[in-house]
């Protein structure tokens, strides 16, 4: 890993998270921060409040950043996501040129929490594995403060 990540950020984004919850959707957070840790974008799950299949935070937030900022200076940026990113937002966040993920749930734990729950079909495909896939690589750090990840969630998907 070639970059320190900053778990203040992280925790905006866990909190990004519960305000989704808060919200009716899906608790999932996830922000951009540029080369000096400013935050310059954020975004929630809006799944369930939208409708849309693909609303993820970091979906929603790689449309946003996409819309704001030209692909090189996104490739300067660190996404930081409450959970790691599933295939469909690696794919997203890939694309966008995005060049650095922290997360802090990983996928694994969030699939056995949601268990069956149609709510989310996740894939039991971690974001690394996407990424290498790819032409350019993508740094990932996590995961990281995954305990306070958990308690967005608890509950939740057992109410779903």
């Amino acid at each position: 890993m070639g970059f320190e990540p900053n778990l203040d950020l992280l925790r905006q984004a866990i909190a990004l998270a519960k305000q989704a919850r808060d919200r009716g959707n899906h608790p999932f957070g996830a922000l951009l921060a540029d080369a000096d840790d400013n935050v310059i974008l954020d975004a929630e799950n809006t799944v369930v409040t939208t409708p849309d299949a693909t609303g993820h935070a970091e979906t929603n937030l790689v449309r946003l950043a996409s819309q704001r900022f030209d692909r090189d200076f996104l490739a300067t940026c660190t996404l930081y996501t409450s959970t790691e990113p599933c295939a469909m937002c690696a794919g997203a966040i890939y694309w966008s040129n995005i060049r650095r993920i922290v997360y802090g749930q990983p996928e694994s734990a969030l699939y056995k929490i949601t268990s069956t729950n149609p709510e989310n079909p996740t894939l039991a495909l971690p974001c690394r594995d996407v990424f290498a896939r790819g032409r350019h690589p993508v740094e990932v750090a996590g995961p990281f403060l995954e305990a306070e990840v958990t308690v967005v969630h608890a509950d939740f998907w057992d109410a779903s």
